[in-house]
């Protein structure tokens, strides 16, 4: 890859995105929110691409990676009127098949395209698939970490919005109630990923965001959780019982442990 492919693929996605906007705000909102997370995932993958001392040909195909993860989120609004991929389409595998129709990838060598599509159709898979390819996999490990430590920023900067200016397909739909379901909270405890159609509640949501302190893969990224105090700042949000505070110091025991394994502490 060169630089001037990673120009033509900025390019391409502005104006791609661009062709999303409506007259209507509620919609634009909607289509803001997930060009401005592209643009901090690219961020964030850069930031790791530093720390992992990639070759520049490596970290631009890790930034083309954090551009066009989320390009089927803009088609997928556009036709089904929502970001839930339970009631519309996988848009990991979506923004694939865009990137494919549009030929957008065609001045790549085989190899770059065949990595960057993996990456983009994976990134949202529910555990890393067995690739059975070390490089695309690590690909796929830096765009999953890139693409959580926004997502949890989306989460603080929405609730922290009056209602009516949030954007509309930001939720999930799940009530926001008080508890949450013990089976959630118990996946935490047991050091795994918590599927969403074990989720009842919002705060089972908020339960589930937490776990993916377990699906993290680089020491850069416990150490931004650390610094940004993700953990007590979704906490926080959660009714505060014993088992809870319980939780809290052992996500904290977790992510110190990984600092120290990976050598950041």
């Amino acid at each position: 890859m060169t630089g001037q492919d990673l120009h033509y693929f900025r390019q391409w996605f502005a104006e791609y995105v661009k062709s999303f906007y409506t007259p209507d705000e509620g919609d634009n909102r909607n289509i803001e929110m997930k060009e401005t997370h592209s643009l901090h995932v690219c961020e964030n993958i850069l930031r790791i691409a530093g720390e992992e001392r990639l070759d520049e040909n490596r970290a631009m195909m890790a930034e083309t990676i954090g551009l066009f993860h989320d390009v089927g989120r803009f088609p997928q609004y556009a036709v089904y009127g929502t970001f839930r991929d339970s009631i519309s389409v996988n848009h990991g595998e979506f923004g694939a098949r865009v990137l494919a129709e549009n030929a957008v990838l065609s001045a790549l060598p085989e190899r770059e395209r065949h990595i960057i599509m993996t990456a983009v159709k994976f990134h949202n898979a529910f555990r890393v698939p067995d690739l059975q390819d070390n490089e695309t996999e690590f690909f796929l490990k830096m765009i999953r970490d890139a693409d959580k430590l926004d997502i949890w920023r989306i989460f603080f900067e929405y609730y922290g919005k009056p209602e009516d200016e949030r954007p509309s397909a930001a939720g999930i739909g799940l009530p926001d109630i008080p508890g949450y379901s013990p089976e959630v909270l118990e996946r935490i405890f047991n050091k795994q990923l918590i599927p969403l159609t074990m989720l009842r509640t919002l705060n089972d949501f908020k339960l589930t965001q937490l776990s993916w302190m377990y699906d993290l893969n680089f020491a850069v990224s416990f150490t931004i959780i650390t610094a940004e105090d993700y953990i007590n700042r979704i906490a926080c949000t959660l009714p505060q019982t014993e088992e809870i505070k319980r939780m809290v110091a052992f996500l904290h025991d977790y992510i110190k442990e990984k600092i120290k394994e990976t050598g950041n502490g």
